[in-house]
């Protein structure tokens, strides 16, 4: 059971009613994060652009969230979105190998094997290494660079809300919730 309880989408007013009411799937996660009024259209908002209008790729994207779930042990995180890699293009081997910590597997090519080292030094150290940033930087531009940023520390943030609060597990909403989000955000 959560520790807070979980915002009744049917109670809530204005905007926030507005997103509740596009949703496909009512997300207990959205339903924790509503509590934060001011924050929540705009968190919506921010989270709809990370994962539709970003030039990372979609399989890039993915890649770095399931390492962000597997590294802060976000469990609904990493349940929300195995579907979604899959749906994108993500192998289950890459899934198995991320949730191995395995990141220089052969499952990945040098461009994600790059990806997974920059996400990793970002996740544990915060300061990137030199070498692993010039990697990333062969192999990605300066705006792919700073959206992976701006994609693991929303993540982080999702994991420490799901964690901290024990947002009870949905079942996974996958491409359903992933394909309304192409649609612009109240």
């Amino acid at each position: 059971m959560a520790r807070l309880p979980l915002i009744d989408p049917e109670q809530t007013t204005g905007d926030a009613r507005k997103a509740f009411d596009r949703m496909p799937v009512k997300l207990n996660i959205f339903r924790m994060m509503a509590h934060a009024e001011a924050n929540f259209i705009p968190a919506m908002r921010y989270a709809n652009s990370i994962l539709h209008k970003q030039k990372l790729s979609h399989v890039n994207r993915e890649l770095l969230i399931l390492q962000v779930a597997q590294w802060e042990h976000g469990t609904y995180e990493w349940r929300q979105h195995v579907p979604i890699a899959l749906g994108v293009g993500v192998t289950q081997r890459q899934i198995d190998c991320i949730e191995q910590g395995k990141y220089d597997d052969a499952a990945f090519n040098a461009a994600e094997k790059a990806l997974l080292a920059f996400g990793r030094e970002v996740i544990e150290n915060v300061r990137v290494a030199e070498p692993v940033f010039a990697e990333m930087r062969a192999h990605f531009s300066e705006q792919e660079i700073v959206e992976s940023i701006l994609a693991i520390g929303f993540y982080m943030t999702m994991a420490r809300l799901t964690e901290a609060t024990d947002v009870e597990l949905d079942p996974a909403a996958g491409m359903t919730l992933f394909d309304s989000g192409k649609r612009p955000a109240g």
